[in-house]
C-alpha cells in the first residue's frame, strides 16, 4: 500500500492504495468521486477522463502513483473551481452543454466536457475540426455528438463575444413552423 499525496479539485488530499491502482480507482474507491465513470477500463471510451496537470487523461490507464504531487481536476471540480473564479454556479462548458441539450443519460459527459474545458484553455478560438479531434477520444451512444460539438462551439462563443451558432434543428423548426402558418393561412 503506498499512500498518494495530491491536490484534487483545489484541494490537498492523502489516499492510500496498492501500487498496481489506477487514478480512477483512487478518485473513486478511496476519495469517492464517483463522476469520472468506470467504462471500458481499457482506454477505449473517455468516461473516465480527468485532469492531470491540465492535460486530459485516461485515468483507467494512468497508475495512481503518477498522480503524486500533481494536480487532478475531475467534473466535480468544474463547478467549484468557476464559483471561486468569477462566482457563476457552472463552468461555461458544463453551462453550455445543459443549454444545447447535450446531454442525455450523462454516462460520457463528465469526459467529453474535461476534454473540452483541455482544449478551450489551449485554443482560444478553435475550429469545429480542432473541437471534433479533441473529443474523438470520449465516445457517446446518446447524443450523435452534434449536440456536444454545439456545445463547445457556444461555450467559445461566449466566451469571445460572439454570437452562438444556430443549433441545426433550430433552422428546421422555423421552416416547419413556416411551413405550418402557410398552410393555416391558406
Amino acid at each position: 500500500m503506498r499512500s498518494l499525496q495530491m491536490n484534487v479539485n483545489g484541494d490537498p488530499v492523502e489516499a492510500a492504495a496498492p501500487d498496481h491502482w489506477t487514478l480512477l480507482e483512487v478518485l473513486r474507491y478511496r476519495l469517492g468521486l464517483t463522476g469520472s465513470k468506470q467504462g471500458c477500463d481499457k482506454g477505449d471510451c473517455g468516461a473516465c477522463t480527468v485532469l492531470l496537470d491540465g492535460r486530459p487523461v485516461l485515468s483507467c490507464l494512468t497508475l495512481a502513483a503518477t498522480a503524486a504531487e500533481r494536480e487532478v481536476v475531475t467534473i466535480e471540480g468544474l463547478a467549484p473551481a468557476q464559483l471561486r473564479e468569477d462566482g457563476s454556479r457552472l463552468d461555461p462548458i458544463q453551462d453550455a452543454f445543459d443549454r444545447c441539450g447535450a446531454l442525455q443519460c450523462g454516462f460520457c459527459q463528465p469526459g467529453m466536457m474535461l476534454s473540452a474545458r483541455a482544449l478551450c484553455r489551449d485554443v482560444p478560438e478553435p475550429s469545429r475540426e480542432q473541437i471534433r479531434s479533441a473529443l474523438s477520444g470520449n465516445l457517446c451512444r446518446c447524443t450523435g455528438y452534434t449536440q456536444i460539438v454545439q456545445a463547445v462551439e457556444t461555450a467559445i462563443a461566449e466566451r469571445v463575444g460572439a454570437e452562438p451558432p444556430a443549433a441545426p434543428w433550430e433552422s428546421e423548426l422555423a421552416a416547419d413552423r413556416a411551413a405550418q402558418a402557410s398552410e393555416e393561412g391558406a
